[in-house]
């Protein structure tokens, strides 16, 4: 039997139609060798159904032109319900069903930006696998990508290489990662980071289990925008959490002094900038001008 190339993850509770949208960019790939992991944490809002034997399907929203229902059971989709304390407890319970080489999380609204995604990341991660040096065999891949922001409406570019000052800015979201399954064997996400699980997890794979990071020149996932992570209360806490996990991967000293650049070179504003539609797309032409990057799509 052949093994499965992708594992696709999504965590779900009472979506709505965004699971639909998610799910339905994942099953309309050009490539299929793939599986989707979707865990529920029980939800009540009619996006799945019972079926008579335990099983789940999803339900999927009555497009006006159909006279039939949702459409056929897809085999690689496998539903699994049960409560969680969280997004990363959600994404944990996930990773002990996936039995994929690589793994790719997506949040309910988030969406694969076209059907040529896992088409093209395959062919750049064979690419990368055949060319890889010998002697480096044995470490694990983190592949990531660029990601194009809805609420923004621009194309946001990832830096092409990650050193430590770029890891302490910030780090591509894990809706363009594309991790070696092994990444998590040993342990999962940190559930005690309730928004910085990921860049804590991602910090862990480049510092602790030494992955080697490669940029992929092409377009990933569509971010839907203004979720979780983005309320007033969570940023104060993704501050607190930031502050915490870089003291402990960089150290005291150079996270203080990475803050220092950050203030003077008026981080804070070129945020606001990056957050607004009406200057987002031209800030972040600059930014992919000045990573000088080029994408296969």
């Amino acid at each position: 039997m052949a093994h499965t190339f992708f594992s696709i993850v999504i965590v779900s509770l009472n979506p709505g139609e965004k699971l639909a949208k998610t799910l339905g960019s994942v099953l309309s790939q050009e490539y299929g060798n793939f599986e989707v992991i979707l865990k529920d944490g029980g939800s009540t809002d009619g996006t799945l159904c019972q079926e008579a034997d335990g099983s789940f399907s999803v339900v999927w929203p009555q497009e006006p032109e159909k006279a039939s229902g949702q459409p056929a059971p897809d085999s690689r989709v496998h539903i699994f319900r049960s409560p969680d304390k969280g997004i990363y407890d959600g994404m944990n319970q996930a990773l002990s069903h996936i039995s994929g080489d690589y793994v790719l999380f997506l949040n309910c609204g988030d969406s694969l930006y076209d059907s040529g995604v896992l088409s093209r990341t395959a062919e750049l991660i064979e690419k990368a696998e055949g060319e890889r040096d010998a002697r480096l065999r044995g470490k694990p891949f983190l592949f990531y990508g660029d990601q194009y922001n809805e609420k923004q409406k621009s194309v946001v570019c990832s830096a092409p290489k990650l050193n430590d000052f770029a890891c302490y800015r910030n780090v591509p979201c894990h809706q363009v990662c594309f991790y070696d399954a092994s990444l998590f064997r040993d342990r999962g996400y940190d559930t005690d980071f309730r928004v910085r699980g990921d860049y804590e997890h991602f910090l862990y794979c480049i510092y602790e289990r030494g992955a080697e990071a490669v940029h992929l020149p092409t377009l990933i996932s569509s971010y839907e925008g203004g979720g979780f992570s983005e309320t007033k209360e969570n940023r104060k806490r993704s501050a607190a959490e930031h502050r915490v996990i870089t003291r402990y991967y960089l150290g005291r000293r150079k996270s203080a002094c990475y803050a220092a650049v950050m203030l003077a070179t008026l981080a804070p504003v070129r945020t606001k900038i990056a957050e607004n539609p009406s200057y987002a797309k031209g800030y972040n032409a600059v930014k992919a001008a000045i990573y000088g990057g080029r994408r296969e799509d």
